[in-house]
């Protein structure tokens, strides 16, 4: 079992790593041969949409995953998350591998089919609306910042249905992507879509977490 990232920040502004984010490590762990041989001999770039506290890229880049050559970018919209991303990262003795943040909404700053490996844990749970964005860092409630993170929208698949429909457009040639999914959301659903759309879906990992069903899924081309 690959080690688990010391982790500590303010977890009343970022998202405190909890039952899906250990999901989504397990997943790239269980894929970990599989992404190794897909993209050996080259230097792949690795965008994790959504960083929070930084726990799943810095796993990436203790591990070397997909390889020892690789490039990668945390995103996220809200800038606590990129400072504790970056937090993460040095704690754990990552400061030598190639790594950046970028506060963004999504994939809006990413170059047309560049991404290699792309990892989202996005906010899943069903809300009347998906949050706005607050007009400063230093906003009236701290809390804020973290609804963005939680929050979905309507069914829970606002956000990652916009992230989904931009998957041709951002992932390399061989690229893939890992996404994970509430039970709420229907990613049995979301899955056979998106196969009607040309994509290869298969279920990584899943796993009871109290009162929800958490599933991890990677997409990537037929």
């Amino acid at each position: 079992m690959l080690a688990t990232p010391y982790v500590t920040c303010d977890y009343s502004k970022v998202y405190e790593p909890s039952e899906d984010s250990f999901l989504l490590l397990d997943a790239l762990e269980a894929d970990v041969s599989w992404l190794n041989n897909r993209f050996d001999g080259t230097a792949p770039l690795t965008v994790e949409i959504g960083s929070g506290s930084g726990i799943v890229s810095t796993f990436l880049m203790q591990n070397n995953i997909p390889n020892m050559n690789g490039i990668y970018l945390a995103t996220d919209l809200n800038p606590w998350a990129l400072e504790a991303t970056l937090d993460t990262c040095s704690r754990n003795d990552c400061k030598t591998k190639r790594f950046d943040v970028l506060q963004t909404d999504l994939t809006s700053a990413i170059r047309k089919n560049e991404v290699d490996l792309l990892v989202f844990n996005p906010p899943y749970v069903p809300a009347e609306s998906v949050p706005y964005v607050p007009v400063s860092k230093d906003a009236v409630h701290d809390d804020e910042w973290l609804f963005l993170a939680l929050d979905g929208g309507d069914d829970g698949m606002v956000v990652t249905r916009r992230l989904l429909d931009t998957l041709d457009l951002i992932l390399s040639e061989n690229g893939v992507a890992y996404i994970l999914f509430c039970a709420r959301n229907n990613p049995e659903t979301v899955s056979s879509h998106m196969k009607l759309r040309g994509w290869n879906s298969k279920l990584v990992e899943h796993r009871k977490a109290g009162w929800e069903v958490l599933s991890v899924y990677k997409f990537f081309r037929k």
